[in-house]
């Protein structure tokens, strides 16, 4: 089954798993999911932040900004805090705020 959402991405609902490919324009093969969900020491993009204006601010100082790579150093077991490296720099994000962040992953993300 493909369906267009609001943002022109082709949805392909895979029947023997319970989450969505979603092919990013001419970037196929890649999957977008949040920080929290992709596999630790993957190099991830960031596509999009779902959060308010101070905390995009914030995440902008930090270097998180869109269209920037990412590697997934750790997370925390228990829901706790999220290890990133971004460009030269180790940074700790909580997972809430990790949650709202869209990447592009080449491995499909579990749901």
């Amino acid at each position: 089954m493909n369906k267009k959402n609001n943002n022109n991405f082709d949805i392909t609902q895979n029947s023997k798993c319970d989450f969505n490919e979603i092919y990013l324009g001419n970037e196929k093969g890649l999957f977008e999911c949040y920080l929290t969900e992709c596999s630790k020491g993957e190099e991830i993009i960031v596509s999009r932040v779902e959060i308010g204006p101070k905390e995009k601010k914030r995440l902008a100082n930090l270097g998180i900004v869109p269209d920037v790579k990412l590697i997934k150093k750790k997370s925390a077991p228990l829901k706790g805090p999220i290890e990133i490296f971004v460009k030269t720099t180790s940074l700790v994000l909580g997972r809430g705020l990790a949650s709202k962040i869209r990447v592009k992953c080449q491995s499909a993300c579990p749901r």
